[in-house]
């Protein structure tokens, strides 16, 4: 696998967890924890897409006579944890992650979409356009979550066959503890 490639092109790459049979047991393991980083960064993106998507969709009640409140006074309930029912992360990873800086804007959608800084400038834009803008932050929502569901499958086939050298025998889980 090419170093040169993105974490998640490599992942999503259908020879990422195929043919695990030969692979080392200290690649499959480092195979695993960049699931687990990708994961807590894939998190993050989502978290920060939602938040968007949700005080978008505030203010365009708002305009629309639905809600009567100001932004600012909606804001602590808006950014509340998860106030329309979204679950956490179902691995569970407590991870330290160096995630990347979204100031410039990145070469892939979901920096793009999280560098726009339309949030500051939100009482000029009309409807329109944060509808428009909406729509953006929903559709690379979709392909986070694409991406974060092939890393949970591979994360997924991973373990299992980590799982599988344990059981058989052909791999000491006492030589992983001690390695550490």
């Amino acid at each position: 696998m090419s170093e040169q490639r993105r974490r998640i092109d490599q992942v999503m790459d259908e020879s990422f967890a195929t043919n695990l049979e030969d692979l080392p047991i200290d690649d499959l393991r480092s195979r695993r924890v960049m699931c687990d980083e990708l994961d807590v960064e894939l998190s993050y993106y989502r978290r920060m897409l939602h938040g968007r998507m949700d005080l978008l969709d505030f203010e365009l009640r708002r305009r629309s006579g639905e809600e009567t409140r100001s932004l600012i006074d909606a804001l602590p309930e808006i950014l509340a944890d998860s106030p329309s029912g979204r679950t956490s992360n179902p691995l569970d990873r407590e991870l330290s992650l160096s995630l990347p800086e979204l100031a410039g804007i990145g070469k892939r959608e979901v920096d793009q979409a999280l560098s726009d800084g339309f949030l500051a400038h939100l009482p000029e834009i009309d409807t329109a356009e944060l509808q428009n803008i909406r729509e953006v932050l929903s559709e690379t929502e979709l392909t986070v979550s694409s991406q974060r569901r092939a890393v949970y499958d591979a994360h997924d086939i991973l373990t299992g066959e980590i799982t599988r050298r344990y059981r058989d025998g052909s791999t000491n889980a006492d030589e992983f503890l001690s390695a550490d």
